[in-house]
């Protein structure tokens, strides 16, 4: 029997408090998830083999008249994340002219880097895009940017190298929070599954609400599966955001003006949220 509903997962644990407690069994002749990297997903959800879930929150704003996002949920940080590195042969202050390796997961945080290192450090860099392997992307580059769980096991062993974390940096110099994920859902499934995506929309809020009242399975259940110590999950869980609120919004429109502004985006965007009880509010950002 074809499932009606087709839901995107991250293959990250920075998702995982949306999903851990999410209730699977109750939706399970339902709806199909599909689990892929963030670069998978965006291409997925674009060419419309998958109706919702997680996506770079660039690839929203690539295509924001097919999409709304779902409210109060996103991955986000004000400041350090955590798994979205740099990792550099020389102090960033020495890359102007540099050669950079960029993951192939990526599309949020790659455009992130480049705003970073041409609008705020006016450096020009020149950039290859590879399979995430730090040794390998290292070879013939001065510095390399992996994101999700690849740059948190990177992180553990890259003692001889300068480490930059990207939500640090944007936070630097801008103040803002970065919003990295949007659970986005295509406009053209909504009329038809209004009451489920309804449902789905209520379980991945309780999952998170109930994650963040407490942790430690979800800390326990990583720790088991993707090795580290429980403190370091801890205080990785603690600086994401999962909500999507004003503050989260402003750093977003920023980052979509900023890469606009570079041509990376052909125009700003703003987020349409789609709410639980149907209401959608246009959120723009005062000019």
């Amino acid at each position: 029997m074809q499932k009606s509903l087709r839901i995107g997962q991250i293959l990250y644990t920075n998702v995982l408090p949306v999903y851990y407690y999410f209730e699977q069994a109750k939706f399970e002749d339902r709806i199909e998830f599909i689990l892929q990297v963030p670069a998978q997903l965006n291409l997925a959800m674009a060419k419309g083999e998958i109706d919702m879930g997680p996506i770079s929150s660039f690839s929203y704003a690539e295509h924001a008249s097919q999409y709304v996002a779902l409210a109060d949920l996103s991955v986000s940080a004000k400041g350090r994340v955590g798994s979205l590195f740099l990792f550099s042969k020389k102090p960033i202050e020495q890359l102007n002219g540099a050669k950079i390796a960029l993951t192939n997961t990526s599309a949020t945080t790659v455009n992130l880097l480049k705003i970073v290192l041409h609008k705020f450090y006016e450096y020009e860099i020149a950039y290859v895009t590879q399979e995430p392997n730090l040794a390998q992307m290292l070879q013939g580059a001065d510095a390399a940017l992996l994101i999700g769980d690849d740059a948190i096991a990177a992180e553990r062993t890259a003692k001889d190298l300068h480490v930059y974390d990207l939500g640090e940096l944007w936070h630097r110099f801008t103040g803002y929070s970065m919003t990295f994920a949007i659970w986005a859902l295509r406009r053209a499934v909504i009329a038809e599954h209004y009451d489920l995506i309804a449902e789905v929309h209520a379980s991945f809020l309780a999952s998170k609400k109930k994650t963040k009242a407490d942790p430690g399975p979800l800390v326990d259940y990583v720790c088991a599966h993707f090795g580290g110590t429980k403190e370091e999950w801890i205080r990785y869980f603690a600086g994401l955001q999962h909500d999507f609120g004003e503050g989260q919004r402003v750093g977003l429109e920023y980052y979509y003006r900023c890469a606009a502004e570079l041509g990376l985006l052909a125009a700003p965007a703003t987020v349409e949220l789609w709410q639980a009880d149907g209401h959608k509010t246009n959120i723009t950002l005062a000019r």
